[in-house]
């Protein structure tokens, strides 16, 4: 059945990702802008470890950032990872993104050393990541690790970053976060389990 005539044309794929990518980068560039505005007052949603109060944080501190450069760097991966996965599917997204920042919150508010405080999306970047990485492994869609292959040779040194290799970088909250991101691929991807919820819906 075709559209009326004045009937606006549904939106592409691709502008319902760049546009969802883009107002979410627009929403974390506000929220340093209003930081740094105020002295770095949001600075304190950021997460402190082990302290119970600031458990719910682990869903405020992945939005910002310690300046301006922190930020920029991780901006770039943030959108082209989130726009891949994005492309395919919202509720994915969706899911892949709370996995990897529950996730590299979790593990930054257990195990980061005393008197610290973690904020930044590089954990959400190492999620979605290890996602694009493993969904091709779990759903044996060539199409999928043809992807996993491309954004392996990209971005795919950047996983060295799970490691304690470098003084005040949260290896904790990269490494949550990318274990976020492989729980998210299996969950969604696992063979038996796409079997068992088509099983379910029937």
């Amino acid at each position: 059945m075709s559209l009326p005539a004045h009937a606006p044309r549904p939106a592409s794929p691709v502008v319902r990702a760049v546009t969802g990518m883009g107002m979410l980068l627009a929403a974390m560039w506000t929220l340093e802008g209003v930081d740094t505005l105020t002295g770095h007052a949001l600075d304190t949603w950021g997460i402190s470890p082990r302290d119970v109060d600031e458990l719910p944080q682990v869903y405020s501190a992945w939005a910002l950032h310690f300046g301006w450069p922190h930020l920029i760097g991780n901006s770039v991966p943030l959108f082209v990872l989130g726009f891949l996965i994005l492309l395919e599917s919202q509720r994915r997204w969706l899911v892949s993104g709370l996995a990897s920042i529950t996730g590299s919150g979790l593990f930054a508010w257990l195990f980061s050393p005393p008197n610290s405080v973690t904020a930044g999306a590089s954990g959400l970047v190492f999620g979605w990541l290890t996602y694009l990485l493993a969904r091709g492994i779990f759903s044996r869609d060539w199409r999928q690790i043809l992807l996993a292959v491309v954004v392996g040779a990209v971005y795919g040194s950047v996983l060295w970053g799970v490691l304690p290799l470098h003084e005040g970088v949260s290896w904790q909250g990269h490494l949550g976060g990318a274990i976020g991101g492989l729980g998210a691929a299996w969950y969604l991807h696992s063979p038996r389990r796409v079997r068992r919820r088509s099983t379910q819906s029937r």
